[in-house]
């Protein structure tokens, strides 16, 4: 969340950043007015005690002198039931307040392009050529179904639309992408990894900004009051939730999960074969980091998820997204999008953000400063990257004229040694 003295200290250039991010100005208003009064109300409560102190002081000294302080003693307790009652009010408007500040989006950074829509974004560079064929390129389906790694009628039959299966060798491409890029970044790129749980609490989805706000994104069990992670950014991040950070920032963690998101709002967007699916497989990038280094964290960040394309031989770009495509949380963001020659498109693979202190603030995740002063970290994170839009770029850009499938020699050792899927 915001911290509420730059709200209160800084209030036009908060409402414009809100602006930028196509939210309304009054959210901001609101929660001054009621930070004024939670204000009010302590100096109001605090004078109370102070009488009361002196009053109660003046009872023990004409108890001394043999005064009868019985009005005096009624005017102690008056005083005691206004201040309870103050405190009530207070944990009330502190209560609202939190919940209002809990729906205010972070403030965009100010390098991030300013518009609307993802119209405004802006492409920062692009690396490699598309793929030419001497033929009519076939889509992930098409190649999938005919190469009997991708069964997307029985999966619906198990489940629903929205639930990719994998079999055969490509139930192996996917195995072996988790487990090469999980190598690259731990080996190559300075992380460690971690195996988080796929579930999360209340406490943790708010940390990270999921909730309140995209609830209705999420998968809940009700019963036990938990929710199916839609990315490892959520456990990752909150693994140092509620404590002081005692090690050397930066801290990098990488992590693979299954992801699940409803996708609720998403209809007319594309959801032919396995572009847009309530169930993916994703490695994740965190970092915790200084507020001094976290934008040079960023740019590296972003590299890292590049590096795993560029080995892969793959034709991506690089956009910086405008403020009103930025998430929730995000204060600066880039997209790493794949092109998938079947789809004559291009494939988001990967989101690298900057949330400065927004969910550190939220999870109350903090560190020590040289001069030994707690300070809350910035939080980073990325994916390293997204599977399977992944897999759909590699099977439409190494497809051949007879149906097989071309993969990156990389892959080879995590593949058994194989660099071709055919019709078996």
């Amino acid at each position: 969340m915001l911290d509420i003295k730059r709200i209160r200290d800084n209030p036009d250039q908060v409402r414009e950043g809100l602006k930028a991010k196509n939210v309304a100005a009054p959210v901001v208003d609101a929660v001054l007015d009621l930070d004024r009064r939670r204000r009010e109300k302590l100096t109001e409560t605090e004078t109370l005690k102070n009488e009361r102190n002196r009053v109660s002081k003046q009872i023990g000294e004409r108890r001394k002198r043999g005064e009868d302080t019985a009005g005096t003693q009624a005017e102690v307790r008056a005083l005691g039931n206004r201040i309870a009652a103050l405190d009530e009010e207070v944990r009330a408007i502190e209560s609202e307040l939190e919940q209002r500040m809990f729906l205010i989006p972070n403030v965009p950074h100010p390098s991030t392009p300013v518009g609307a829509d993802s119209s405004g974004n802006r492409v920062v560079r692009t690396h490699g050529k598309p793929p030419a064929f001497d033929f009519e390129p076939k889509t992930h389906v098409e190649l999938g179904e005919s190469l009997g790694i991708l069964d997307l009628a029985r999966s619906a039959r198990m489940t629903g639309s929205g639930f990719p299966l994998f079999i055969g060798a490509g139930s192996r491409l996917e195995r072996g992408l988790i487990q090469y890029m999980l190598d690259v970044h731990v080996t190559d790129h300075g992380y460690t990894e971690m195996w988080p749980p796929a579930l999360c609490n209340n406490a943790s989805m708010t940390g990270t900004g999921q909730l309140p706000k995209m609830a209705e994104d999420m998968y809940r069990l009700p019963a036990d009051e938990l929710y199916l992670i839609p990315t490892a950014e959520v456990p990752v991040t909150n693994y140092f939730r509620e404590e002081i950070i005692e090690r050397p920032l930066p801290v990098f963690f990488t992590a693979y999960t299954p992801c699940f998101r409803r996708e609720a709002g998403s209809a007319g967007k594309e959801t032919r074969g396995i572009l847009r699916v309530h169930q993916f497989d994703k490695v994740e990038m965190v970092k915790f980091t200084s507020p001094e280094t976290s934008y040079a964290e960023l740019e590296k960040l972003v590299a890292n998820a590049e590096d795993i394309l560029q080995r892969l031989g793959l034709h991506y770009r690089v956009l910086s997204l405008c403020s009103g495509d930025l998430s929730f949380a995000a204060a600066k963001c880039y997209d790493i999008e794949l092109w998938a020659p079947g789809q004559k498109a291009w494939l988001e693979v990967s989101s690298c953000s900057n949330f400065e202190d927004f969910q550190a603030r939220r999870a109350g995740i903090r560190y020590r400063d040289a001069g030994g002063k707690v300070r809350f970290v910035h939080t980073l994170n990325g994916s390293g990257v997204a599977l399977p839009r992944l897999v759909v770029a590699l099977l439409e850009s190494g497809q051949q004229a007879d149906g097989s499938v071309m993969l990156p020699d990389v892959l080879a050792p995590y593949m058994g040694g194989v660099t071709r899927i055919a019709r078996t």
